[in-house]
């Protein structure tokens, strides 16, 4: 028996939509993360960029756990001198909970060109509504 090799033209992708309310976070960006590589597919292959489509909505009212909201900081530099911003998460969830989603699933992906690939694939939406209703993404509950 040989093994399976999936080809560019052989990979279906399907759409998925994920409820972040009252969830935390971590457990959605892991979910959407399995999601965006096609692990959850039988024809999973990790050199080919065989994932679906992922769609999160209520991204605000994702729960960070413990003293996370207090204490975990988001840290970018400019590459000049001095020019270290941190963010704390309690002000990031209020002005851009999309981004710390994004963020959280990106962590959790490959960093080669299938993680970054893969990362197109998923968009990230504040509130309850999303423009991808033509795309009829089927809801996952997990």
């Amino acid at each position: 028996m040989s093994t399976f090799m999936p080809k560019a033209g052989d990979i279906t992708r399907a759409w998925y939509l994920l409820d972040a309310q009252g969830r935390s976070l971590g457990h959605v960006a892991a979910e959407a993360a399995v999601l965006l590589r096609g692990k959850h597919k039988p024809t999973f292959a990790p050199h080919a960029d065989c994932g679906d489509h992922v769609v999160i909505i209520n991204a605000e009212k994702a729960v960070l756990t413990g003293k996370k909201l207090e204490q975990k900081t988001y840290y970018r530099h400019s590459g000049y001198i001095g020019h270290l911003r941190e963010v704390k998460y309690s002000k990031l969830m209020k002005t851009g909970p999309e981004f710390a989603m994004k963020l959280a699933v990106k962590g959790m992906l490959p960093d080669t060109v299938i993680g970054r690939k893969a990362l197109t694939r998923l968009r990230v939406c504040r509130g309850p509504e999303h423009p991808h209703t033509a795309q009829k993404p089927v809801e996952r509950s997990f």
